[in-house]
């Protein structure tokens, strides 16, 4: 445990201290300030995909390169060092020959290369800059000067503003996102908070070996705990580090705020298996590809009203039975603003937690069926659409909950009268090089540009296998039915809402993008969309052609998507790109849990074969 505390106190970006969670300012009274906008995602790579925030201490001073620091009469970064006996001559020519091979910062390497900590680095380049120094280990500034910091230094060093209120802190959630996209962890008091933001937060390894029905499916007590790793064996401990730039103050908890935290083991070494993890290594390929990664959220679901929680002691178990709910409104009535003002006191409540939350939520709607909801957001990058997800359906249920509604994100309800909810998922490539659409086409009457063609191409090729990620639940293939809005092929068109991807806008327009509507709102958002820039970028990478676009979506000769969850999970064996992508241990990972789920199905007696069978034979 030693040794995982060292490497979350390197790791945590946060000083020492905790700064500016001052010690006055935990007592009391903190919620999110306004100034620059420190979302979640920020960290050193270009997409926020980094892996833990930075080392502790004073925040790493920028301009210290002699590209980017301004002409000085006091001297060189280099020579001021030297003189000030902070480092020797050997050491300046030993950093000076890994700066023109790695392009990186010369205070930078001085650092990493141990000649030097970053408080003697902040004093020199203080003397250099003819600036004083501000060690916010020691000191918490004002709010005024905390909203005058630039958003990309405020990011870089995940600067995180925070203000007085009416009420203190009491707790911070630590939370991750599971193999299902499902929020676990703990809360830890304010006032261990410095604590746990340096030493990170032990939880057990069998949160990572349950299925849906939160069984524990591995046997966790055998040699390497049935996942082949030593650190896995005995449920043991795995080491929560939390991510600052995540922060936010619940508004429906009292004095509660929140964090997203990734996995490591105690020996510092990433967990494999987090999903989050993988979303970001992904993201880094696409960076190393020359492309950002852009979506935005159209989310449907239920929210109904609880009438039975089902809480008698027989009615719990592993699941516990689902509580009794009834309508808020009739629904069949698509958009009309009479269905609109039935819901309109969820609505309220819903619209002012996701924007305190800083979501940026663009639309709530009424949908097809009764109680049916959609959920639009405008588009984010990165880490970003990812970890607003999880915290957009965790807010949505939490809240509901607490005013006497049932939210639900399952695709298909077995509720009389109800529609299937979707997940569709517009997305586009932004070019590192240019900040343009990578997905715009030039060329009149093209319905995108060869980029976003190709990626099509590649969502097409491997549909089958992604669905897996986009669909995985063993109710989510109730949803594919034809001339149902849903897809049951893999095809493309432009603004055709029967195929699997349409394509918005056109040659000039940037803000082309394509939809995929092949997800279900249960999805976990990391693995879904690390599906698609893997299918995607491979498309691009081959070249590969998605055909002719389709005006008959449902009835064009095309590859069937999976009918159910057994044939999606057949179709991920059979598709090597995913095992490339995402290695061997992960693939098989969630192959075993989706087939514990599929096993566990199989075994039911269902209401279907008693009603089919039980009168007749």
């Amino acid at each position: 445990m030693r040794r995982a505390r060292k490497h979350a106190a390197k790791q945590n970006a946060l000083p020492q201290e905790a700064a500016p969670l001052d010690a006055g300012t935990l007592d009391g009274k903190v919620e999110p300030a306004a100034g620059p906008a420190v979302g979640p995602g920020s960290s050193d790579s270009p997409n926020g995909s980094g892996g833990p925030p930075r080392a502790e201490g004073a925040p790493e001073p920028q301009g210290e390169s002699p590209e980017q620091t301004p002409a000085s009469s006091r001297g060189k970064l280099g020579e001021l060092l030297v003189e000030a006996n902070l480092i020797s001559h050997s050491q300046l020519a030993e950093a000076l020959l890994q700066q023109s091979a790695s392009g990186k910062r010369l205070g930078q390497l001085l650092v990493e290369l141990g000649a030097l900590d970053e408080v003697g680095l902040a004093r020199t380049l203080a003397e250099q800059l003819g600036l004083p120094m501000a060690d916010l280990r020691r000191s918490s500034p004002e709010d005024a000067a905390l909203a005058e910091v630039p958003e990309s230094i405020a990011r870089a060093h995940t600067l995180i503003p925070l203000r007085r209120t009416e009420r203190g802190l009491e707790v911070v959630r630590l939370s991750f996102a599971d193999q299902h996209g499902l929020l676990r962890g703990k809360s830890v008091t304010a006032r261990d908070l410095p604590l746990a933001l340096r030493n990170g937060c032990a939880v057990t390894t069998t949160l990572l070996a349950k299925d849906t029905s939160h069984r524990t499916v591995y046997p966790v007590f055998t040699p390497g705990g049935g996942f082949g790793l030593e650190e896995m064996s005995g449920a043991g401990d795995v080491i929560l580090v939390p991510d600052p730039t995540t922060f936010r103050v619940l508004p429906w908890a009292p004095a509660t705020g929140w964090m997203l935290c990734d996995l490591y083991f105690p020996s510092g070494r990433p967990v494999p298996f987090s999903t989050r993890r993988i979303y970001r290594a992904v993201l880094d390929d696409l960076a190393r590809a020359g492309w950002d990664y852009v979506a935005g959220l159209e989310v449907e679901c239920y929210i109904l009203r609880l009438e039975d929680p089902k809480l008698r002691p027989e009615q719990a178990g592993w699941p516990a039975d689902p509580p009794a709910v009834s309508l808020l409104a009739h629904g069949y009535q698509y958009l009309t603003e009479s269905r609109l003002d039935e819901l309109e006191p969820v609505f309220a409540l819903l619209r002012r937690t996701l924007e305190a939350l800083g979501l940026p939520l663009r639309s709530l709607e009424v949908e097809f069926g009764p109680s049916q909801c959609e959920f639009t957001f405008d588009p984010q990058v990165g880490l970003e659409p990812a970890d607003a997800m999880v915290l957009f359906r965790s807010a949505v249920k939490q809240v509901c909950r607490r005013h006497g509604y049932h939210a639900t994100f399952m695709c298909r309800p077995a509720l009389p009268n109800l529609f299937s909810s979707g997940w569709h998922l517009h997305q586009s490539l932004r070019d590192r090089r240019t900040g343009r659409n990578a997905f715009v086409p030039t060329a009149p009457g093209e319905l995108l540009s060869p980029v976003g063609r190709h990626f099509v191409g590649g969502l097409l090729a491997h549909a089958r296998a992604a669905a897996v990620f986009t669909t995985p639940t063993i109710n989510g293939y109730k949803r594919y039915r034809p001339f149902s809005l849903a897809p049951d092929r893999a095809t493309w068109g432009r603004d055709n809402k029967g195929a699997m991807i349409r394509v918005v806008g056109g040659p000039d327009d940037p803000g082309t993008h394509v939809e995929n509507r092949v997800g279900e709102p249960a999805a976990n958002p990391y693995l879904y969309m690390a599906a698609q820039i893997v299918a995607g970028l491979d498309g691009i990478q081959r070249a590969l052609d998605p055909g002719p676009p389709t005006e008959e979506p449902y009835a064009t000769r095309a590859t069937p998507l999976p009918r159910s969850l057994m044939e999606a999970v057949a179709a991920l064996r059979e598709d090597t790109l995913f095992r490339k992508a995402f290695g061997d241990a992960v693939v098989d990972y969630l192959i075993t849990l989706k087939e514990f789920e599929i096993a566990r199905f199989l075994g039911e007696v269902t209401d279907w074969e008693h009603r089919e069978y039980f009168e007749v034979f």
